[in-house]
């Protein structure tokens, strides 16, 4: 599996807390929101810097910045919304677009039904977003969909993935870096991540 589990250790603490079937929605969003930052922090972690000189109180000073890499971000709807404002307030000017996938109960296979980009995907470096990465039929299906729109450089942010979904976007997008917080054991027959955490999306929105 080609994947990038982020060990850190408040990312860790944050994710055991998250898991627990007793932590309330209000809570789940919060954990959410701070571990999807964290995540990020690492994510960007090899953007392209540029000298520029600032003149402080006291003299004028070499110092660096972003180069002008332009961000955007594309959550998968709905789950990938409870990610979204965690990331921006790392990168406030991002560029941020939507992707309706669901997943059928019964044949577990992506249907669209929603996609929202910038204009200049293309030009962007695309982190795309989804708690759960299960089977990784959204996961492949968004990155597609952001491909067949120009898009060229894409990274997948899940807060947790089973080795099926990691296997699966191997498969068919290797160019693509998976950045997880944690690998888990694998699916159920339900096409659920054990232990993982649940229904993200219910257990953010409160629908369950």
């Amino acid at each position: 599996m080609q994947v990038k589990v982020i060990d850190h250790p408040l990312i860790q603490h944050k994710l055991s807390l998250i898991r627990d079937v007793r932590t309330g929605t209000k809570e789940f969003r919060e954990l959410l929101e701070e571990i999807a930052m964290l995540m990020a922090y690492e994510l960007t972690r090899n953007l392209p810097l540029e000298e520029t000189k600032v003149e402080t109180p006291l003299t004028t000073c070499n110092c660096k910045m972003l180069s002008g890499k332009k961000i955007g971000v594309v959550p998968i709807l709905r789950a990938g919304l409870g990610m979204v404002n965690g990331i921006l307030k790392l990168i406030p000017a991002a560029k941020v677009g939507h992707i309706g996938l669901y997943r059928d109960h019964d044949t577990l296979q992506p249907v669209e039904y929603y996609c929202k980009l910038p204009t200049d995907v293309a030009e962007r470096e695309l982190i795309v977003i989804d708690p759960m990465l299960a089977t990784g039929g959204s996961s492949v299906a968004a990155i597609e969909m952001l491909k067949a729109r120009g898009a060229k450089h894409i990274k997948l942010m899940c807060l947790v993935a089973a080795p099926e979904g990691v296997n699966m976007v191997n498969s068919h997008h290797p160019d693509v870096e998976i950045y997880v917080a944690a690998v888990d054991s694998h699916l159920n027959e339900h096409g659920y991540i054990v232990p993982g955490l649940g229904d993200a999306g219910d257990r953010i929105f409160g629908t369950k």
